[in-house]
């Protein structure tokens, strides 16, 4: 291995410089984005069970906003639970855009990565086919097997530069993917939340006159 990057020559240096912030990327975004860490088990019927109650005291509300973006989604809606219904999925819906940003965080630098690879590694072979076609026209054209391992040598940093880019671009790909289900998640449960915090209001009774139902007039 060791031989191999220093065949590459220079180039190699920002190549591993470039796979070790993507694995590094990589595994702590593995890390942060555990299901249980962003959707708690149970934590959406616990919540609907405390608004179903009516304890929703400000610690209570507190407590849960630090428990995941899940909690966080939460203890925004019900921040506002007594606003009208479409209020409260506005701020929902900035909320959510807030904790989206958060869980993408790092996935801009491992698209880059995943971009910047290849394109280095053909700078690598680039600067590698210059060096030896400036030392053949210095001399003579010499062994053939000594050009072919000229060029092999070149090609080193085009396929060390394919070997980052590829898994970074999986996991890129990936971890879009899992953020995008996590957020449908958390909206289904931030719509039943809505629907419990609505049921007291639906139920309450309906003052005389309302919907358009005129009370009759006593003697006629």
């Amino acid at each position: 291995m060791l031989e191999l990057v220093k065949a590459g020559g220079w180039p190699m240096i920002p190549l591993l410089l470039l796979t070790v912030a993507a694995l590094a990327i990589i595994l702590e975004r593995f890390w942060t984005l555990r299901r249980k860490t962003v959707l708690p088990p149970g934590l959406g019927d616990e919540v609907r069970a405390w608004a179903a109650r009516g304890n929703l005291d400000p610690t209570h509300i507190d407590s849960l906003r630090r428990t995941s973006p899940l909690g966080s989604l939460l203890a925004a809606a019900l921040d506002v639970r007594n606003r009208p219904r479409d209020q409260i999925r506005e701020r929902i819906e900035d909320v959510g855009r807030h904790l989206v940003h958060r869980m993408e965080k790092f996935l801009n630098t491992l698209g880059t990565i995943a971009a910047a690879g290849p394109l280095l590694g053909l700078f690598g072979t680039v600067v590698g086919m210059i060096q030896m076609f400036i030392t053949i026209s210095d001399g003579s054209i010499g062994d053939v097997n000594e050009l072919a391992g000229g060029i092999g040598k070149a090609l080193i940093c085009t396929a060390t530069g394919m070997i980052v880019a590829i898994p970074a671009l999986m996991f890129h790909r990936y971890f879009r993917g899992r953020i995008a289900g996590y957020i449908v998640e958390m909206e289904h449960e931030a719509i039943q939340l809505l629907d419990t915090l609505d049921a007291p209001r639906a139920s309450a009774p309906t003052a005389s006159g309302a919907r358009g139902i005129t009370p009759p007039v006593p003697g006629i």
